[in-house]
This record gives C-alpha cells, sequence and structure tokens, in this order.
C-alpha cells in the first residue's frame, strides 16, 4: 500500500466518499453526512486529503483533516478536524485506517494545529473503537450532528 496526497475532489476521493456516504445511509437509515465540505478546506497548509491505493493502483482507503477554530459549531481554535475515514470493506482490519489516522495526525501536527477532533456516531462500533484504541477521548460535542443522540465526539491532544 501506498499514501498519496490528492485534492479532496479528485475522482479517486469521490468514488471512495460515495462509497462512504453509502455506508452512513444504510447504517444510520438515511442520505448520509450532511456535513458541508468544500475541497478548498482540504489545501494546505489548511488541512490535507489522503487516499490509500493497493498494489494495482485502486483507491482502497481514505481520510482527511481540516483546521477548525472557535466557532458557534462547538469548535475550538487550534483544531484539526478529521473527516472522511474510510477503508473497504474487504481490506478492513489490516492497519489501513491506523496508518492513514497516524498521516494525518503528523501533518496536523506540522501546521501548528494543536488537536485533532472527530465526529462519529454510535452505530459505528469499529470507528470508535479505532479512535479510542488510539488515545482519543470523548470531548464536547461539535460539528453538524452536535444535537444528535447518536453523535459521540473525540479529541486527541496533538
Amino acid at each position: 500500500m501506498h499514501i498519496r496526497r490528492v485534492p479532496f475532489d479528485h475522482p479517486d476521493a469521490t468514488k471512495l466518499n460515495d462509497q462512504v456516504q453509502a455506508e452512513y445511509a444504510v447504517r444510520y437509515g438515511d442520505d448520509g453526512d450532511a456535513t458541508v465540505m468544500a475541497a478548498s478546506d482540504f489545501v494546505p497548509p489548511n488541512g490535507i486529503y489522503l487516499i490509500a491505493y493497493d498494489a494495482y493502483d485502486s483507491p482502497v482507503a481514505s481520510g482527511g483533516w481540516r483546521s477548525q477554530d472557535a466557532n458557534d459549531e462547538g469548535n475550538l481554535d487550534g483544531d484539526a478536524e478529521l473527516k472522511r475515514m474510510y477503508v473497504v470493506e474487504q481490506l478492513r482490519g489490516r492497519g489501513l485506517a491506523r496508518r492513514i489516522l497516524a498521516a494525518l495526525e503528523e501533518d496536523a501536527r506540522a501546521a501548528g494545529r494543536t488537536r485533532m477532533v472527530l465526529e462519529t456516531g454510535t452505530k459505528q462500533p469499529e470507528a470508535i473503537a479505532l479512535y479510542t484504541s488510539s488515545g482519543y477521548e470523548p470531548c464536547g460535542k461539535f460539528g453538524y450532528y452536535r444535537h444528535y443522540e447518536s453523535s459521540r465526539c473525540f479529541a486527541k491532544s496533538l
């Protein structure tokens, strides 16, 4: 596997984003994540978007971070918000998400961000397990879903 930095609107990023949105729709019975995001959110130094490719150059995992500072959605100055972490179903359990997460944390730290934050949900126990085993702790709710009972927010000091 090799990890590449790509624009958020890259065709491979769009393909994986469509897949994760379909999974969210099945798990939560809705249309997927409605959080507003733009390709410009993931342009360095204010964020990045990564895709892992297999030996056949097929996109198999993704994730990104974008800068957030104190706002009316509960973020704090210095936040790096983790977005669109996803691994294709047939390659889960092989450490791809951990590799992408580590690369995103390193990049956000180098960009001067002080805290990585993420929002997930109760119907994603695998995600919660990944983040808690990677040193993330529950934090105050933030973001689009902060008022939803099923929302779970986590943070890790960078």
